[in-house]
């Protein structure tokens, strides 16, 4: 084979092999990723002043990160990234004094807070959810024979 030939080849060769991460090809699937914890403005709305780290705990669950050197501060993250390349981040932070729950922060407010016109979720997540963004990731539930 001739020089010529094989220059054409080895284009090829090299944009196929790597074009698998450059080039979009239609139809292929991409996974959601789903890490953290998922937060809601239900939860949100139960945490309530004087609480204690075990009922926080039952409330949101484990945090997911519980650090060593401020035991008085219990953080909670929540990322969902979409396989067409949105994402979603909400972030939450408890914060105690002596065992017991003093006040948070974060991207959610408690609904007592807002005036009954302006009670939207404030949550991406729940938004996303209401607008219809995830229900096509919501598998239907399966008949069960009775």
């Amino acid at each position: 084979m001739s020089l010529k030939t094989i220059q054409p080849l080895v284009l090829v060769a090299v944009l196929a092999l790597s074009g698998c991460s450059y080039f979009q090809f239609p139809g292929v699937y991409k996974v959601n990723v789903q890490q953290g914890n998922i937060i809601t403005q239900e939860m949100v709305d139960q945490l309530k002043p004087g609480m204690t780290k075990s009922q926080v705990r039952y409330v949101m669950g484990t945090p997911l990160i519980a650090d060593t050197f401020h035991q008085d501060r219990w953080d909670y993250f929540y990322s969902l990234k979409r396989g067409n390349g949105d994402e979603i981040r909400e972030r939450l932070i408890i914060l105690f004094d002596n065992g017991v729950l003093t006040g948070f922060k974060g991207d959610f407010i408690p609904s007592s807070e807002v005036s009954p016109e302006e009670k939207k979720p404030t949550g991406r997540l729940e938004e996303a959810m209401d607008k219809g963004l995830l229900d096509e990731d919501i598998p239907e539930p399966a008949n069960e024979p009775e």
